[in-house]
């Protein structure tokens, strides 16, 4: 959400300053009238959207991966089901490939009936056609041949080349039962936007409960959550013994949710960046690439 020519700076900052990853986010559009609201702000408006733009995740990927050479990218999170998922797993396999393997994808399936109505898909079935989009973008991304006949899409036997060398990682966000099940049942891993300390204790007993059940508690499963405690050296490591595996700091003056632009300058982000790499990266300890 903030001036596009910042973005390669920051991210070479943040890769320089030992930062793990950069979260992407993804918004289409912002329409004129609409009824809907935001579930993750105290009071549900949405208009300080408005006048924030947003870059393409994969087209802002690819350009950020040229600059660099360490840092992750995650897409946090990509309105999946408003996609077509053959486009969607080209647009994966090829940022994977470019990127020397350091995309992990996103996926959500938004919380606004206007993204599915400004691209012509109904609002009702989004949940199946999510967890088929995902099907069909792990299949694709093996880069064998695969045909598909679902419920929302069919397609004969096609292959796409390149594919990256590993499996991209899916990891699925949402703070509903629904995807907190999936995220369970079929994620690598879980977005969970900022919460309580409270609230993320109990998603992530309930995520440790349906892992169990499903039977996927032995495999690798990455948890990307912050909290108040994300700030500070010691609350880090409570959020590490709790199982997070990523949380997000260096957070500058800039606020996204505050209406209009940002006007905050390149530097003062910059500044923030090393602050926090200085007060609690350094402090923590490097952390493995998920």
């Amino acid at each position: 959400m903030l001036d596009p020519s910042f973005y390669a700076p920051l991210a070479r900052e943040a890769e320089a300053c030992g930062y793990s990853a950069i979260h992407i986010a993804d918004s289409i559009c912002y329409p004129q009238v609409s009824s809907s609201t935001y579930p993750y702000n105290s009071d549900g408006t949405r208009e300080f959207l408005e006048h924030k733009p947003f870059i393409e995740p994969f087209a802002l990927i690819s350009a950020l991966s040229m600059v660099t050479e360490r840092v992750q990218f995650v897409t946090s999170v990509l309105k999946l089901p408003i996609r077509h998922p053959v486009i969607t797993a080209k647009q994966v396999t090829s940022v994977a490939v470019l990127s020397g393997g350091r995309l992990q994808l996103g996926v959500g399936t938004s919380p606004w009936p206007d993204d599915y109505e400004v691209v012509g898909l109904p609002w009702a079935g989004r949940g199946r056609r999510f967890e088929e989009d995902i099907a069909i973008i792990r299949a694709l991304a093996t880069g064998g041949y695969v045909a598909h006949e679902g419920e929302f899409h069919t397609f004969p036997a096609i292959k796409m080349s390149p594919v990256p060398a590993e499996p991209v990682p899916i990891l699925i966000g949402g703070h509903g039962p629904k995807n907190i099940d999936r995220a369970a049942r079929i994620g690598d891993g879980w977005i969970s936007a900022r919460s309580t300390w409270e609230d993320l204790t109990e998603r992530l007993a309930r995520l440790r409960e349906l892992r169990k059940r499903y039977e996927r508690d032995h495999l690798p499963f990455a948890i990307h959550a912050t909290t108040a405690e994300s700030l500070t050296v010691d609350g880090v490591r409570r959020l590490e013994d709790l199982g997070v595996t990523h949380t997000v700091g260096g957070y500058s003056a800039f606020n996204p949710y505050a209406p209009g632009p940002d006007t905050e300058p390149l530097q003062d982000k910059i500044d923030a960046l090393r602050r926090y790499a200085d007060t609690v990266i350094s402090k923590v300890g490097p952390r493995e690439p998920a």
